[in-house]
């Protein structure tokens, strides 16, 4: 099982957005739409006398081609040339409803314009100006070739004809409005996937020099935590020392054991990488492993811990990273309680199931987060136009902690706390070992 994020596959250069066969088989749907209503009630009413069965079957003809698309028939009808032998086959079945109706006499012609509209706007120019000519040769031929309609009423033919034009040039605005606006609504859709895809590409960047700078800071500080080490233990074997000062030597020492095996953490998780490999574990050992450390480490915060769901036979794609994540969320939400003076009240730590993701709400007694704060975060370290409050970093670790969470496929959210306070929310999905 691995949580990854892949980007869209290539076209064969017309955009997504633009290929989408539905937009096309509604497009379809209403000429049929258009055709029905001219040979059930239209004809009917003003040329009892006409024949509607070619009317009807061209109808039907796009009704089957519909279908048939929906089916799944004709998967090669993709990309330019799949749009545009959809729109002539439109245009041509216009062509075939125009013939059997009046040709250019029947005010239905201008119905032809949003085809030429549509494909104009979703094709390159060579098949747009290939379908215009089309259109242009076809309107041509209704001219001089169609089957004439006999009106009941001759004397209100004009009157007929030119309400007969207003109602097709309403259904030809419509019809082109509501096409353009909802690709123009999918290409911004697009357009801001794509820009958001770009600002994550540049913050993993980011955080990969920040990791390529951890890991030689991590190298440089090995040589001076082990002087540090030898310096401590040497004078621990001095019996003169008084007992509290003897006490602050050996918290140092712990101290620098707790340095070293965070060192030795970072290169051992640089070198293997689970998380690119899809680690799966229990749910409830990840929040354990991350609680119980956390709490070696503050033993004297109390952290009220509730889980409102089961965590059996839950699992989740976690590494170390994670684990880390969640450590960091913990301290900062300890240290936000210690500076409002509401560290007496420990952390409430909520853990649940919902909705196949696996939910950790972190909250703390602090002074809020600031919205500020969360901005810079989320495009890099705070800069000289942020202003920071006595105590709070840079902003690296919420922008690591952000970039590990998506890469795992999850969320992290900061909501504000009724009474006063900050939670930090993490979501991570499930992963379903079945599949």
């Amino acid at each position: 099982m691995t949580v990854e994020r892949n980007p869209p596959a290539p076209g064969d250069g017309l955009a997504p957005v633009r290929t989408d066969r539905s937009r096309l088989l509604h497009l379809r749907w209403l000429s049929v739409l258009a055709m029905l209503v001219l040979s059930v009630l239209v004809f009917p009413l003003l040329a009892p006398a006409h024949p509607r069965e070619p009317l009807q079957g061209v109808a039907l003809v796009l009704v089957g081609i519909n279908l048939g698309l929906l089916a799944g028939a004709a998967r090669w009808l993709q990309g330019r040339w799949g749009a545009f032998a959809q729109i002539l086959t439109d245009l041509a079945a216009w062509g075939a409803f125009l013939y059997f109706s009046g040709g250019v006499t029947n005010p239905a012609i201008s119905l032809l314009l949003p085809l030429v509209a549509v494909g104009a706007y979703i094709l390159p120019a060579r098949q747009s100006w290939m379908l215009f000519a089309l259109a242009v040769v076809e309107y041509s031929l209704l001219w001089h070739f169609h089957h004439p309609v006999q009106l009941l009423e001759t004397d209100a033919a004009m009157h007929w004809h030119l309400a007969g034009m207003w109602l097709s040039f309403v259904f030809s605005g419509l019809t082109v409005v509501w096409f353009v606006s909802r690709l123009n609504a999918a290409l911004r859709a697009g357009e801001q996937a794509l820009a958001e895809a770009r600002s994550a590409r540049a913050r993993d960047d980011y955080v990969l020099g920040l990791g390529q700078l951890a890991a030689g800071a991590a190298h440089r500080l090995g040589t001076p935590l082990g002087t540090l080490r030898i310096v401590a233990d040497g004078l621990a074997c001095r019996q003169d020392l008084a007992p509290d000062v003897r006490e602050d030597i050996e918290l140092m020492r712990a101290q620098v054991d707790q340095c070293r095996d965070i060192l030795h953490a970072l290169t051992h998780e640089a070198g293997l990488a689970r998380a690119e490999r899809g680690g799966v574990v229990a749910a409830a050992a990840w929040v354990d492993r991350a609680l119980d450390r956390w709490q070696q480490m503050r033993p004297l915060v109390r952290l009220n811990r509730q889980t409102t769901s089961p965590l059996a036979d839950r699992f989740i794609a976690a590494d170390a990273s994670l684990d880390e994540v969640l450590h960091n969320l913990i301290d900062n939400a300890a240290n936000a309680s210690q500076r409002a003076g509401a560290e007496g009240q420990g952390l409430d730590l909520e853990v649940r199931v919902h909705d196949g993701r696996l939910w950790v709400d972190i909250a703390d007694r602090g002074e809020g987060l600031p919205s500020p704060l969360l901005s810079a975060a989320q495009a890099g370290p705070f800069g000289p136009g942020v202003e920071r409050q006595e105590g709070q970093g840079m902003g690296v670790g919420l922008l690591l902690a952000r970039a590990v969470v998506d890469r795992h496929g999850g969320r992290l959210d900061f909501l504000p706390r009724a009474g006063g306070g900050t939670i930090a929310r993490v979501s991570i999905p499930l992963c379903d070992l079945d599949r």
